[in-house]
Parts: structure tokens; C-alpha cells; sequence
């Protein structure tokens, strides 16, 4: 659009007043405004996108003739509805006499009848569902109606010494746990056994008689300086076989367990397999693959097992052998 000569603007009067809006044209897209599009721009049954050249045209006028022809009832697509017809009335203009009054009256009487006949069937609909309801899930008063009964024989006594609910919970508040003692370390009694001490034997245990091999001599008095660690190790080896012997002996269990095959098992348990972990990955990708590009070759699935089967893996041999024998029925080496 070109701007009119200097000569003939109007400088109270800009040039775009009243002229219509070029097409396409939003009002404030240079500061980050956008255009929308209502029901009434589109029209019902049309694309949101397809805008029509003419919207912002100026209305044209109406004839006179076709404003009296025109209907006013919206009977448009947007008010129609498949189920109730038309939201409005299709005979709005027409007089009301007597006899549309006549047969309102009969339909709202059918209507009030039906009601009464389905307000029976809903009442007893919802008593026998009621019923149903608590036959199969009771309240708790029912639930517990026969043991309410039991409590009759409760004495007064009985009734008094029962605890309240705040006694269990607590109880633990009111009476705390033992004192928890730790064994002390023997950094602390090897460093405590350099300084003065004071020993003293109790004289029923007889280590004070007069007993050969110098049991009573002075010498058990005294105390070591350093404390040996070589003999506590054989003190705990000599527990650990103590307990091995009675577990070992022991006839009341189920199990009984070898003290001398115990860390031999504990060994055969572990693979023996002393291979590269590198070369166990590439045969198993390699035996994979041979498995998948040809799925009926036994050797591959006996192979693959032989491989799982060295490197300690005996389930997951098998479940190769269970797969083999399901592709492949007829081998007789997968199933031997």
C-alpha cells in the first residue's frame, strides 16, 4: 500500500484511518504478538488453519427483504446435536393454545407414571445390593459379636489388670536395654602390661600347692613384657578345632559336617579354570554367532555348553543343552 502525496495529508487525520487491514495483517506482530482465530471466523465444519481471504473485510449490508425472510432460530451445525436434534425450539413462533397445553400435561403425567414404576425397581435394586454388601463384607461389630459375648466372664479383677495401650508402647522408654560392655583391644593390654601390675591367684584353685614340676615357684608371678601373638593364633585355631569336633559329633542336626574335607570342598567349589577371561569372551561370541546363523548344528551347542561347563557355569550349560535339543529333536549327540 502506497502513501498518499505529501499535499494531500492530513497531519491531524492519519493516512490508514478507516481504510480496511491488508491481508494477513495482526495487530502488534512487531512487538511479539501472535493471531488468533475464533469459532466465528472459521464457521463449524472447517479447518482451524484455513482462514478465509474476506475475514477482515467489512460487514456488507442486508437487504431489507432478506432480514424479514431470515429465521431466527440458530438452527446452525455447531447447535444440532444427533441424539436431541436442534439445542432451540423449531416451533418457538407458533401460538400456544390450548391443546400444546392439553398435551404437555399428558406427557409430563406419562412421564411422573414411569418414574413411580422405576422408582420401585430402583429401591428394591439397591436393598438387595445392600443386603449382598454386608453378607460379604460384614462390620466390624458383626465380625466380632462372638467373642463380645466371651466377656461375660471377665471379673472385675480381670478388668482392672488389663494394661492400657501406652504400657506396650512404652515400654521400652521406661525400661532402657543393659549397658552394651565392648571387649577392650590388645594394643591396650600389650601397652598396659610394660607398667606395674598386680596379680593375684586364688588360692582354691590349687596353683599355690606344693605340687611338682614348680608350679609354686615365684616365677608364675611375674609378668611377661610383650604379649605373644603366635600363641593367641594357636589358641584360636585350637577353638576353631574344638567346635569343628562337636559340630562333627554332633547327632542332633540334620547335617554333619567333615572338618578334614571342609576346606577341600570349600576348594573343589571354586573354578578351576586358569585361562585368559579374554579368550572365554571371544569364544563365546563366536560360538554365538554360529549359533544364530545356523541354529540347527549340534556341534555349536555342544561346544558353547563344554565352554560354560569349564568356566564353572553348569546352569547355564544346561539351559544350552535344553535349547539345543529343543531346535534340533532329532540329534542324537545333543541329547547323549
Amino acid at each position: 500500500m502506497t502513501a498518499p502525496p505529501a499535499a494531500l495529508v492530513n497531519r491531524n487525520k492519519k493516512h490508514f484511518m478507516g481504510v480496511p487491514a491488508p491481508l494477513g495483517y495482526v495487530a502488534g506482530v512487531g512487538r511479539g504478538a501472535t493471531g488468533f482465530t475464533t469459532r466465528s471466523d472459521i464457521g463449524p465444519a472447517r479447518d482451524a488453519n484455513d482462514v478465509s481471504d474476506d475475514r477482515h473485510a467489512p460487514p456488507s449490508k442486508r437487504k431489507k427483504k432478506e432480514e424479514e425472510e431470515d429465521d431466527d432460530e440458530d438452527l446452525n451445525d455447531s447447535n444440532y446435536d444427533e441424539f436431541s436434534g436442534y439445542g432451540g425450539s423449531l416451533f418457538s413462533k407458533d401460538p400456544y393454545d390450548k391443546d400444546d397445553e392439553e398435551a404437555d400435561m399428558i406427557y409430563e403425567e406419562i412421564d411422573k407414571r414411569m418414574d413411580e414404576k422405576r422408582k420401585e425397581y430402583r429401591e428394591k435394586r439397591l436393598k438387595e445390593e445392600l443386603e449382598r454388601y454386608r453378607q460379604e463384607r460384614p462390620k466390624i461389630q458383626q465380625q466380632f459379636s462372638d467373642l463380645k459375648r466371651g466377656l461375660v466372664t471377665v471379673t472385675e479383677d480381670e478388668w482392672r489388670n488389663v494394661p492400657e495401650v501406652g504400657d506396650a508402647r512404652n515400654r521400652k522408654i521406661r525400661n532402657p536395654r543393659a549397658e552394651r560392655f565392648t571387649p577392650l583391644p590388645d594394643s591396650v593390654l600389650s601397652r598396659n602390661l610394660g607398667g606395674e601390675s598386680t596379680t593375684s591367684i586364688d588360692p582354691s584353685s590349687g596353683l599355690m600347692s606344693a605340687i611338682p614340676h614348680g608350679n609354686a615357684t615365684p616365677g608364675m608371678l611375674t609378668p611377661t613384657g610383650d604379649l605373644d601373638l603366635r600363641k593367641m593364633g594357636q589358641a584360636r585355631n585350637t577353638l576353631m578345632n574344638v567346635k569343628l569336633n562337636q559340630v562333627s559329633d554332633s547327632v542332633e542336626g540334620q547335617t554333619v559336617v567333615d572338618p578334614k574335607g571342609y576346606l577341600t570342598d570349600l576348594q573343589s567349589m571354586i573354578p578351576t579354570y586358569g585361562g585368559d577371561i579374554n579368550d572365554i569372551k571371544k569364544a563365546r561370541l563366536l560360538l554365538k554367532s554360529v549359533r544364530e546363523t545356523n541354529p540347527n548344528h549340534p556341534p555349536a551347542w555342544i561346544a558353547s555348553a563344554r565352554l560354560e561347563e569349564v568356566t564353572g557355569k553348569v546352569q547355564a550349560a544346561r539351559n544350552l543343552i535344553m535349547k539345543g535339543c529343543e531346535d534340533n529333536p532329532k540329534s542324537e549327540d545333543l541329547w547323549l
